[in-house]
């Protein structure tokens, strides 16, 4: 069977790779044998300026041909890297042979050749490529699309800042508020999960076999090789990798950024599941309508239904990624004494945490452009609940002393259906100024709000 859309094993290089082509290209091995290359150019040109009698400083026109190597970097370039490894039975090993292969008929480059992979273990080129990764799936995939839905829920807060709704707390009537500032809440909690997703350092390690620089030191015991790993680790690129230098670790860095990075998107995953489903719920209630597409259908049998299919499909891949990303977070930290191979195999599917993570951001972005807001449905949900104007007239009674306020109220409102009549009856036989009386009975369950408008448009 020919590998295709259809074929595809998982869902993201099936039903959903249109949907996911930004992050392919970093994330898939192919992004993967990209950066490896790119870090072992880094190192080469590095180690031809660092001073060594036996490796002079490359010529103007050898870094520009190696830079190229990385700049036009192709599927092509990857799967001969993979042929060499049906040879080699070792991916790294393969990319330092693909390079060593480009240096063919180059005098000055077939002289450096051993400088290739020159003190390095494979973890040193593998960490360094999966920050790599990592920096560029976080800053043009994730923070984007979650910046794309806090923009959209910062415009629909705004919009929706004078709205009235009523509350539900553990299911019941309560206090009521707006569209907006209901959607105002999520807009902070989601940009202060999106600002600790950015802070995140990515690390990475240019140290040998176990983190001490023993090889490097037995070839020049008098170079100041920490200086210089972290120096390439930190120079931007393209000479450099533009990462934050990690000085202590065994064979493997010790990834504790990684969980540190991958709990920051789980957080802002979980916060999107619980905006997902409260949207599910107030569609189901009618406070907002779904654009319709035309030729969509939201039932094989019941012609009538416009499901909130965006909302559960990014509740459900949300799951997915959050899943993913809370055992990478767990088993990445561990590593058996100075180094086990467990994380290699795990690692493969950062990729497949994000993608699920991004797919869920469009679901959830396209289900909140179909919204439409219905007024009336939030205005009759708002006329049949005057029982949530017993916390006011209460809150006013204990101003002015009145004894067993909260009491007098429940008995009236707990468990009945209360209206207008009853509660401004209530009201007009109060013992209180007639000011504050007249305040009372003119409140409605749509203006009782507090300051939500003005929260919801502060945000």
């Amino acid at each position: 069977m020919s590998l295709s859309t259809i074929t595809a094993l998982s869902p993201l290089d099936g039903r959903y790779a249109a949907k996911l082509s930004q992050l392919r290209p970093i994330m898939s091995e192919h992004g993967y044998m990209h950066r490896r290359v790119q870090v072992e150019v880094a190192w080469f040109i590095a180690l031809s300026d660092a001073g060594f009698e036996q490796f002079k400083p490359l010529t103007t026109g050898a870094r520009a041909y190696l830079l190229g190597l990385v700049k036009n970097f192709s599927e092509a370039d990857s799967q001969a890297i993979k042929d060499i490894e049906k040879t080699t039975n070792h991916d790294v090993k393969a990319v330092e042979y693909w390079i060593k292969s480009k240096f063919e008929a180059r005098p000055e480059l077939e002289k450096a050749a051993e400088f290739v992979h020159f003190a390095c273990t494979s973890e040193d080129i593998n960490n360094t490529s999966h920050g790599l990764q990592l920096r560029s799936g976080r800053d043009q995939v994730i923070l984007p699309g979650l910046d794309r839905v806090v923009l959209k829920l910062r415009e629909m807060a705004h919009a929706f800042a004078d709205v009235p709704m009523l509350s539900r707390t553990h299911g019941q009537t309560a206090s009521p508020t707006t569209v907006g500032k209901e959607l105002a809440n999520v807009v902070v909690r989601l940009q202060a999960a999106v600002d600790r997703i950015a802070g995140v350092k990515i690390m990475a390690k240019m140290n040998g076999a176990v983190g001490n620089y023993n090889a490097h030191l037995s070839a020049w015991p008098d170079f100041d090789w920490e200086a210089f790993s972290k120096k390439v680790v930190e120079t931007p690129e393209p000479l450099g990798l533009g990462l934050t230098f990690q000085p202590y670790s065994i064979q493997i860095e010790p990834h504790d950024y990684m969980a540190e990075l991958f709990d920051a998107i789980a957080r802002a995953n979980t916060i999107l599941v619980d905006l997902s489903r409260d949207i599910w719920g107030y569609v189901s209630l009618g406070y907002f309508k779904q654009r319709l597409k035309a030729g969509e259908i939201g039932s094989s049998t019941m012609p009538h239904k416009v499901n909130p299919i965006d909302f559960e499909n990014a509740e459900g891949n949300l799951g997915l990624a959050n899943a993913l990303l809370r055992h990478l977070s767990e088993k990445l930290p561990v590593s058996r004494w100075q180094r086990d191979l467990t994380d290699s195999t795990v690692l493969r599917n950062i990729g497949v945490a994000m993608g699920y993570a991004a797919l869920a951001y469009t679901s959830l972005l396209t289900g909140l452009n179909k919204l439409e807001l219905n007024q009336e449905a939030l205005a009759a949900d708002l006329d049949a609940s005057w029982e949530v104007l017993a916390e006011p007239i209460q809150t006013v009674m204990r101003r002015y002393g009145v004894q067993g306020a909260y009491e007098k109220l429940k008995e009236v409102t707990r468990g009945q259906v209360v209206t207008a009549e009853a509660l401004h009856a209530l009201i007009n036989g109060l013992e209180i100024p007639q000011a504050d009386k007249d305040r009372l009975l003119a409140m409605t369950p749509g203006s009782y709000t507090g300051k939500a408008a003005e929260l919801a448009r502060r945000v």
